[in-house]
């Protein structure tokens, strides 16, 4: 059997159909809840709870958010935005299902992801996954919080250094004002001020 007649995993198989579906209905359904990215060469889950709850059902017969990373993990897929779930695999694009069979599966490969998304190995019971999606949903949402403060730290920096460099060059024009009104304006000197005659004294 040659390469190009291989089958794909089926699970890179149902993520790219589901992308494809969905693409295909955005037109009918105003909020998104998983797509392709602008450029095709990745995905974005814009709503992580949305898309465990509605998506995963579907396609993969659970609702585990962390279960589906973690496949992606070890197909090679990279978590590339600090604000957003975006992935992306040179071999995973839009528009190329056949490269879909030359994807392989990781062994033994280091998750890449946060570690509140990794198995927790202490614990072998089955997780609670409701409660799982809720705190990686919440998780998300505080890592998307706690970039837009830095981002909003650094703009206040920004502004301060910005605001005390105005106030220096303010200080300095003052200082040349003052020096140049001085140059300009006659000093009263003792020749100038009128004579007072001994007599008017006394």
């Amino acid at each position: 059997m040659s390469r190009k007649s291989k089958c794909p995993p089926p699970f890179l198989s149902k993520t790219y159909d589901l992308l494809e579906e969905e693409r295909e209905g955005e037109a009918s359904v105003g909020k998104k809840i998983v797509s392709w990215n602008m450029e095709g060469n990745g995905f974005v889950v814009w709503c992580p709870a949305e898309f465990s709850e509605l998506m995963l059902p579907k396609y993969f017969k659970h609702n585990n958010f962390s279960s589906f990373i973690r496949q992606l993990n070890t197909y090679g897929f990279k978590k590339t935005a600090s604000k957003r779930w975006e992935f992306q695999h040179e071999k995973f694009r839009r528009g190329c299902r056949h490269l879909l069979a030359e994807m392989r599966r990781k062994k033994c490969q280091p998750s890449v992801f946060p570690s509140y998304l990794r198995p927790n190995s202490a614990h072998h019971h089955p997780p609670n996954t409701h409660q799982d999606n809720k705190s990686i949903a919440a998780a998300a949402s505080s890592e998307v919080l706690l970039m837009e403060l830095k981002e909003e730290n650094k703009k206040l920096r920004r502004e301060r250094v910005d605001l005390e460099l105005q106030i220096a060059h303010f200080k300095t024009m003052q200082i040349k004002l003052l020096e140049c009104l001085s140059h300009h304006t006659p000093t009263p000197t003792l020749h100038c001020l009128p004579l007072i005659s001994i007599n008017n004294l006394t």
